[in-house]
């Protein structure tokens, strides 16, 4: 607590005064009315686990186990760890959506990727797949031909090693390992013409990227 804090507790001395708690810092507060110190719990600045004692007693104990605060405790929301981080558990809820999206735009890139290979060695080999009737000029022909065979293929090797990332990274976010391989792959699917799906990857690299800068979530990366 700070000092305003303790400024805060001395302006109740018109008040019957019943305890005094130890701070998060180490530090005795007090004495202060059952009221206050519901408020104090309400607010963060007390938990079930800080320990406070009746002005009278000599008994140091934690107040979830006052039974005058039973009720406030019943209906507190999970706990938090020492850190004042949310569970490892609700990181790996929070991250499974956005990984498997970005997992399901991995795999749909690598298909286009397999099915544009195929397309580009067959033109490579002269099975063009645009009929000779509609490509009136020769050189045009040829033109398309390399192209679209040699430029394609390599164009299908980057997008399979991008997939490829963005597929391990998705995998890695949904089980919290390597926070920057998840990242990359986040932003790696958000970039128009190199995410596995061109623009579908965009809102699915923007949603990633916002679970993964939650402390909550990133703490909890191994």
């Amino acid at each position: 607590m700070s000092a305003s804090d303790e400024l805060e507790v001395g302006g109740h001395g018109n008040f019957m005064a019943t305890y005094i708690i130890i701070g998060g810092d180490g530090k005795q507060y007090g004495p202060i009315t059952g009221d206050d110190l519901r408020k104090w719990i309400s607010e963060g600045r007390l938990n079930a686990q800080s320990l406070a004692k009746e002005e009278t007693d000599t008994e140091w104990r934690p107040l979830s186990t006052l039974p005058e605060f039973a009720d406030v405790f019943s209906a507190a929301p999970p706990p938090l760890n020492s850190a004042g981080i949310g569970t490892r558990d609700e990181a790996l809820r929070l991250v499974k959506g956005p990984a498997i999206t970005l997992k399901v735009t991995a795999i749909i890139g690598l298909v286009c990727v397999v099915l544009g290979f195929v397309f580009n060695i067959a033109t490579l080999t002269g099975h063009s797949f645009i009929p000779q009737q509609q490509m009136s000029d020769p050189q045009m022909q040829k033109f398309f031909n390399s192209f679209g065979g040699g430029f394609g293929i390599v164009q299908d090797i980057i997008g399979g090693v991008i997939g490829v990332i963005v597929l391990i990274g998705a995998g890695k976010m949904q089980r919290l390992e390597s926070f920057q391989f998840a990242m990359t792959a986040a932003i790696v699917a958000m970039i128009p013409c190199i995410s596995p799906c061109c623009f579908l990857g965009l809102p699915f690299g923007i949603l990633a990227l916002t679970v993964l800068s939650k402390p909550e979530v990133k703490s909890h990366f191994s």
